[in-house]
């Protein structure tokens, strides 16, 4: 009877809710780290920030997610890094069955950094938890594409550019940030590809020894990483 006693006064003690606090921080900290997986976008890490980590309440107001600081890009061999504060608080839950363990309510605050890289997985460490009570709020300024009048300020630019004078021609008609330049003279013909690397937007255009002025068509395959990309390639050397 002694022996029975103490197995069931053992299986009642509560689970310290402190330490469950501290594992639920730990779980949502790598589901975080699983969601921004690899990167294949050039993004700046606000950016990311803003559009991809969670803030807020969060499961039933029990966690509290906040961003609180970010610097650099992923792009290059660049890299980003996001650092993200999980606030868990545990309830206490009493037992409500035989074998059912109880346990004491419970909080726990932890901080993570995220390094992000292009073309690679994310990965993440716990940092030590700076006092802020009221972190800054990221914002998502759209990334850099193409104007929507690309097509014309490329015929314009080759319109009037020479072998000499084309590449700062062209780079002269796009100086928008994150825009990407690539030209060439081939047997007489001008051509030029821009393009605005973090949407893989590109348009490469010729002009022909009698002025005339064509857009030429690829496969949007060539654009992802490891093939050409945008350039002056996709005309002058296309894969067969």
């Amino acid at each position: 009877m002694t022996t029975a006693i103490a197995v069931a006064g053992c299986a009642s003690e509560p689970i310290d809710g402190d330490s469950l606090a501290r594992d639920a921080a730990q779980e949502h900290a790598q589901r975080l780290n699983d969601k921004l997986g690899r990167r294949v976008l050039a993004r700046d890490a606000e950016y990311v920030a803003a559009t991809e980590v969670p803030s807020g309440a969060q499961a039933d107001g029990r966690l509290v997610i906040a961003p609180i600081a970010w610097s650099g890009r992923i792009t290059g061999d660049e890299q980003a890094t996001i650092d993200v504060r999980f606030s868990v608080t545990e309830p206490e839950h009493r037992p409500a069955t035989f074998g059912d363990r109880g346990h004491a309510a419970g909080s726990a605050t932890r901080c993570y950094r995220y390094t992000l890289r292009l073309y690679r997985d994310t990965g993440f460490r716990e940092i030590d938890c700076p006092a802020i009570a009221s972190p800054p709020v990221p914002s998502a300024s759209p990334p850099p594409r193409l104007p929507g009048d690309a097509q014309d300020r490329l015929a314009a630019a080759l319109r009037t550019a020479t072998p000499e004078t084309l590449a700062d021609a062209v780079r002269r008609a796009f100086p928008e940030d994150g825009s990407t330049v690539d030209t060439v003279t081939q047997d007489g013909t001008l051509v030029a590809a821009v393009g605005a690397s973090a949407e893989r937007d590109c348009i490469v255009m010729i002009r022909t020894p009698d002025g005339a002025t064509k857009r030429i068509s690829y496969d949007p395959i060539q654009l992802e990483p490891g093939e050409l990309g945008c350039s002056v390639g996709l005309f002058t050397n296309p894969p067969r």
